[in-house]
């Protein structure tokens, strides 16, 4: 029985080994043929080219100010809550008032004292300034009665400044929404004690008020980007939190210096929404599509089929796409071309390939790639790589270059002349040094020394 169940196991798992080997032979061949069919060249033809950049932004009201007392006091009035609409004008909150307006009244007697010590010590000067004349009273009298008046001339105006400050205080017991706004946000409740704005506190946040009419986005655009927006620039805002919603925008500002955010350096963009929906609300993250290059009807060619490469003699980069001739043998023809816009799939060629030509989407092989067309259409035979006569002749593995054990092997069959010139190249390769690092001269100098007196540097 043991023995049976020990086959059954071996013959089960050797099925589903087989399974397994069997879909990787047919996902293996699957690809091969997707590979094998691949597409590796389109025809150049006229389209639009629309392209944007997109970037993220969380949506923020224009005008959002955090509500603060500028007078110490308590919480006498709250009518409003957390999303709750306030009209200009409107009560927010209020403080209690009754020590203020105690204050005031105590100023006010305060003035009524002082005007009556005015008064008095007026009539006492005015009276002083007839008997002096008369030669009745003293200089040193009249001067007192003088300092008097204007002491107390001085209280009445002290007692005034204090009266109005009071007064001036109970109008800050009111705060009125400076603007039609909502209310985010209120962490107090009525009866608590808040502090005021002055001196060196910055008081007490009773709410944060905002106007959600009026939102904006800032949003941090790359700099390889920010140069082709402008100011007023229409864009599309898609909102991630509402389906389907797109809204219209427009740039506001654009910040004059880069930052760096997230190690990207950018540039702060203010973008405000122009027709703000009832659903929006500040926090919400939104999707912008700038608008950067728009062409219409244009010689496109895919942009898989545009190279760029590094001519190092003329100091320039070449763009250039391989145009297939089947009349030419090779039939590949490298197009120098000068590309405008492009999007993810498509570059506009402003020179260089026309409508119906068949570029290649991948490099050809080098046997199949011809001559070059320049953009002024001037041909330029293929350059055949040159070839040094002694490479090839001591090229034992066919690379096409010499490697050291070649090199080794090679030199014991040189001539001199040979010997001569390998040397050479190789100081002309190596800036004057040689393949070590040393000067061909330092180690003809060094062996000198190691003859006359390099032994005595030896260690023992």
């Amino acid at each position: 029985m043991k023995n049976i169940i020990i086959i059954v196991l071996v013959l089960v798992v050797g099925f589903v080994g087989y399974q397994k080997w069997q879909d990787s032979q047919n996902t293996s061949n699957q690809g091969q043929n997707k590979l094998e069919n691949r597409k590796t060249s389109e025809v150049v033809k006229t389209r639009d080219i629309n392209f944007s950049v997109t970037v993220a932004g969380e949506i923020t009201p224009a005008e959002k100010v955090s509500v603060r007392p500028e007078v110490h006091g308590k919480i006498a009035e709250l009518p409003v809550d957390i999303s709750d609409t306030v009209a200009k004008g409107e009560l927010l909150f209020r403080l209690d008032d009754k020590d203020l307006k105690i204050e005031i009244d105590t100023r006010k007697k305060q003035i009524d004292s002082a005007n009556l010590q005015l008064e008095q010590s007026k009539n006492e000067y005015e009276r002083s300034q007839k008997l002096i004349k008369d030669g009745l009273i003293s200089e040193e009298a009249f001067q007192n009665i003088k300092t008097r008046y204007e002491v107390a001339r001085i209280s009445r105006d002290r007692a005034q400044n204090d009266f109005d400050l009071a007064q001036e205080k109970l109008s800050k017991t009111s705060i009125l929404a400076p603007f039609d706004c909502t209310v985010l946000s209120r962490p107090v409740s009525i009866g608590q004690a808040v502090s005021g704005t002055g001196g060196q506190s910055s008081g007490t946040e009773v709410m944060e008020i905002a106007d959600l009419k009026n939102l904006i986005i800032l949003s941090h655009v790359n700099q390889a980007d920010v140069s082709r927006m402008g100011k007023n620039q229409r864009v599309k805002i898609e909102i991630e939190a509402v389906a389907d919603l797109i809204i219209d925008g427009i740039v506001e500002r654009i910040a004059p210096q880069a930052t760096i955010r997230s190690g990207i350096k950018g540039f702060s963009t203010r973008i405000k929404l122009l027709n703000a929906d009832p659903d929006i609300i500040p926090g919400m993250t939104a999707t912008i599509n700038i608008p950067v290059a728009n062409s219409k009807g244009v010689v496109a060619a895919p942009l898989a089929s545009i190279f760029t490469e590094r001519n190092d003699s003329e100091q320039r980069t070449e763009t250039y796409a391989y145009v297939k001739k089947e009349e030419k043998k090779p039939p590949y023809v490298k197009q120098m071309v000068d590309v405008g816009v492009n999007d993810l799939d498509f570059v506009e060629v402003l020179k260089g390939l026309s409508v119906g030509d068949e570029v290649a989407l991948e490099k050809p092989d080098d046997d199949q790639i011809g001559e070059t067309v320049t953009l002024t259409g001037e041909t330029k035979a293929k350059e055949e790589e040159k070839v040094d006569p002694m490479v090839a002749k001591y090229d034992t593995d066919g690379d096409g270059q010499l490697s050291r054990e070649e090199r080794t092997a090679a030199f014991t069959k040189m001539s001199e002349e040979e010997r001569t010139k390998m040397m050479d190249k190789m100081r002309e390769r190596f800036g004057g040094r040689g393949p070590g690092g040393k000067s061909g001269r330092g180690r003809g100098s060094g062996g000198d020394s190691r003859k006359s007196g390099g032994g005595s540097n030896r260690r023992p």
